[in-house]
């Protein structure tokens, strides 16, 4: 599956623990990836200053579900799950 184009769901819901540019101690959970534009795509998509967990992050149907709101959801159900 594709990334749903302005999804951005997988840059606010999750925390991310490794450096991004413009954010050296990752981000908390819900919080919005500095890095994120306002049409909701990554600024670094395809560079190599991209964190590894973001490129290696594979978009799932269970995962975004038919909309951006399903996606967010799941996700932060997720990173509750796993705290």
């Amino acid at each position: 599956m594709k990334c749903r184009v302005g999804c951005g769901a997988c840059c606010i819901a999750p925390s991310i623990s490794s450096y991004i540019p413009g954010m050296p101690n990752g981000k908390p959970a819900g919080v919005r990836c500095i890095q994120l534009d306002e049409n909701n795509y990554c600024k670094l998509f395809g560079q190599s200053e991209r964190p590894a967990v973001c490129n290696n992050f594979q978009a799932s149907f269970e995962m975004c579900g038919q909309t951006a709101q399903e996606a967010y959801i799941y996700l932060k159900d997720l990173e509750e799950l796993t705290k």
